[in-house]
């Protein structure tokens, strides 16, 4: 064997070694730093809020600190998205069962305050077969809830201009995500409700920050 064939085949054996060993310490950090790289980014708080569930009893931020919860926004005129979120949502909370029901909740926030009271609410989450114990069902000042739903959540909601209303058949337009808020009243992720893709993404996040691998 020629000098030169013997160098290049110890040149290519220490390049093989080399990339077996960058291989081999990537997987090593990885197993010893099990979803380090999933952590879930906090997009910002959810501010304290004072509002009034369908029951009739008031809610509070603070009544939702150490709890994993998802919220939506929906009003119960809505002919088109807030049926399908709701649909997704009980579907979802029934896939989690009742072992976490102590541990996870829903909250479905009103953009149309001025029309539902709680009595409009309660006929509302009938519809899903909502739990009341798991499922909230939230009104309030329109003010308060607008401010709410724009600075708090970072979401739009408004009203179509004169003429796309009735193209659109809703009086109402916001947004069609699902956003899960974990125990410190952090905001952990947005999802769009519509989409199984979406809605797939919120359950795994959200079992992983109960302590449940999906």
């Amino acid at each position: 064997m020629t000098a030169p064939l013997r160098m290049r085949r110890v040149v290519w054996g220490l390049l093989v070694l080399v990339l077996g060993s960058t291989i081999a310490l990537g997987a090593w950090r990885h197993l010893r730093e099990p979803g380090a790289r999933e952590e879930l980014p906090v997009y910002g708080n959810v501010p304290t809020f004072a509002l009034v569930e369908r029951s009739g009893d008031p809610i509070r931020s603070e009544d939702m600190r150490g709890q994993v919860w998802v919220a939506n926004f929906i009003f119960t005129r809505c002919a088109g998205t807030c049926p399908v979120l709701g649909t997704a949502l009980a579907a979802l909370l029934r896939r989690l069962g009742d072992r976490d029901l102590d541990s996870v909740r829903a909250v479905s926030f009103s953009v149309d305050p001025t029309h539902d009271d709680p009595a409009a609410l309660r006929r509302y989450a009938e519809r899903f077969g909502a739990d009341a114990r798991r499922w909230l069902f939230v009104t309030g000042d329109a003010a308060a809830m607008a401010r709410l739903i724009r600075d708090g959540f970072k979401l739009g909601t408004g009203t179509p201009p004169s003429g796309e209303s009735e193209a659109l058949q809703e009086p109402i337009t916001h947004s069609d995500r699902f956003v899960l808020v974990d125990t410190e009243l952090r905001i952990r992720g947005y999802y769009h409700g519509t989409e199984a893709e979406g809605v797939a993404a919120l359950e795994r996040d959200l079992l992983r920050l109960v302590g449940r691998q999906p």
